[in-house]
């Protein structure tokens, strides 16, 4: 049986956070550099996290200043 991809299994980690209070709306999730030594993985592994979650529409990222959890009630689907 495959293992679920890093990606995939850190942006499940991320929803579960949100969906159980951890992570609040408009709270700002850590710097690429930062989830990705978090996690010991790549960071552009944690790119495809931010993508996935931003696909989504879990994360919203602002230019410069960095990204942020998105209300619940705004995402597309249940991720």
């Amino acid at each position: 049986m495959p293992s679920t991809p890093d990606y995939i299994r850190i942006a499940e980690d991320i929803v579960a956070a949100v969906k159980s209070k951890q992570l609040n709306p408009g709270e700002k999730l850590p710097s690429i550099a930062q989830l990705a030594a978090d996690n010991a993985v790549g960071t552009t592994t944690i790119q495809m996290v931010y993508v996935r979650l931003e696909a989504l529409r879990v994360i919203r990222r602002h230019q410069g200043k960095g990204v942020f959890v998105n209300d619940p009630r705004l995402w597309t689907r249940e991720p």
